[in-house]
């Protein structure tokens, strides 16, 4: 980890070596951690500590990268002079925008010193901590911990300069019951790690394991669904809630290829699309999800409503779309927070007459995107509610569904809870549309 000092020293020694119109210097490095186990057994750990400076150079609007992990003078001259080397080569970009001068930024906090202190000795007892009950109740276990602790620091010849340091703790794990009939999931993920415990997460994922061996099938169609905050955001690209907000952006609006598109031109920005307790915003100083303050192009990022009380607020633009239309360009948020109710999940499930509780949703893939209409399938613990009470398990279902018709049957929310780098409340809705069955556990 380079301090914020020591990388500036760097930057401005890169930029010093430029004979381009303009040019942009990335800084980055950290350590990561891992441990992955199965069977109740390790089957890999490792640590890895690395920097990469990349320089970009410009000329017109023709633009070169190069990358190096050494940082010796020569080496990093050198550099520049083969970025500038292919800018020279490169045909030239019509929607290039100059570089940002200084921009003032938020103080943000993203950071914990006993998450970049994680080491061996520590990731072995988090998993043991998250073994040892398994193996007690005749449970098998799978699960992963990454820990990261990273820097990014930006400069240019414009005169902009930032760095951000952040640290983070993501760890999951899949429990079976011995006979593999029966599945359970559970996961956290944290900026500092004081505040992960892997076996009160594996507990959960026990609970579900062995609840949900036995399970009976239900006959597919639309049901009532309590989606639990792994059902609507998971730490891969696909999943219904990340999907949402990711389809929000300004120039696929404007271009016809998104669902806030108008059909004959246009936008739906200032719509009410959803029910009228749906509002989600970013919030880079947030204390349960912090986020650095800049972002990849070094825009600022700032607290912003995406969509409030329904209403779609705002939707990001880039620098060269924002300028074409005339408004101010937005970046996309590092995190969302979308706000719930004060209901925990067993008063959720109280409060049911009849219905179905989804631990989590896999393999999930686009339909139509104008529609964001998705399909997938349940996993890891499918239990038929009625009267309150979790009655039994059920078989998993495929689901065709889309955020925004989901967002439309919503009937009640939970507390939000951190996932993802997100906070999101589990969600009750009505005639959430299952298409068929699977075996699969």
């Amino acid at each position: 980890m380079l301090t914020k000092e020591e990388a500036k020293t760097i930057i401005d020694k890169v930029l010093s070596y430029s004979k381009s119109d303009e040019m942009s210097v990335n800084l980055s490095g950290g350590r990561t951690g891992n441990i992955r186990y199965a069977r109740n057994a390790v089957s890999t750990s490792g640590e890895s500590v690395n920097q990469s400076l990349s320089v970009t150079s410009v000329f017109g609007k023709r633009a070169g990268t190069a990358t190096i992990n050494e940082f010796d003078d020569a080496s990093l001259e050198k550099t520049v002079r083969r970025a500038e080397e292919i800018a020279r080569l490169a045909p030239e970009n019509p929607e290039y925008m100059p570089m940002l001068g200084p921009q003032t930024y938020l103080n943000t906090d993203p950071y914990a010193e006993s998450t970049a202190k994680m080491d061996p000795n520590y990731r072995s007892q988090a998993t043991f901590d998250s073994l040892d009950p398994c193996r007690k109740k005749n449970l098998v276990a799978a699960g992963y911990m990454e820990d990261n602790a990273r820097f990014n620091a930006i400069g240019n010849t414009k005169g902009l300069s930032a760095y951000n340091r952040e640290t983070s703790v993501e760890f999951s794990v899949t429990v079976r019951t011995a006979d593999g009939l029966g599945s359970g999931y559970g996961t956290s993920d944290v900026t500092d790690v004081s505040k992960l415990s892997t076996k009160a997460v594996t507990e959960v994922a026990m609970g579900k394991a062995q609840a949900s061996a036995s399970a009976r099938a239900l006959e597919p169609g639309k049901y009532t669904v309590i989606l639990e905050p792994a059902a609507l955001v998971s730490n891969v690209d696909a999943s219904l809630m990340v999907a949402l907000i990711r389809s929000m952006d300004a120039r696929s609006a404007d271009e016809g290829r998104s669902f806030l598109s108008k059909k004959g031109g246009g936008t739906r920005l200032g719509e009410k699309l959803f029910d009228e307790r749906v509002t989600i915003y970013s919030d880079p100083t947030n204390p349960e999800v912090p986020n650095g303050a800049f972002s990849g192009d070094g825009r600022p990022q700032e607290k912003i409503t995406w969509i409030e009380k329904g209403v779609v607020k705002n939707m990001p633009y880039s620098r060269y779309w924002a300028e074409k239309k005339g408004v101010k360009a937005v970046p996309p948020g590092g995190n969302f927070i979308m706000e719930g109710g004060t209901q925990s999940l067993a008063e959720m499930i109280k409060g049911t007459e009849k219905g179905i509780l989804v631990t989590r949703l896999w393999y999930i893939r686009p339909v139509d995107p104008q529609t964001l209409l998705y399909t997938g399938l349940t996993r890891d613990g499918t239990f038929y509610i009625e009267n309150g009470q979790i009655k039994f398990p059920v078989k998993n279902f495929r689901f065709n569904e889309s955020p925004v018709i989901m967002l439309n049957n919503l009937e009640a929310m939970g507390k939000p809870v951190r996932i993802g780098g997100n906070l999101v409340p589990p969600l009750k809705i009505r005639d959430f549309t299952f298409t068929s069955l699977s075996d699969a556990v």
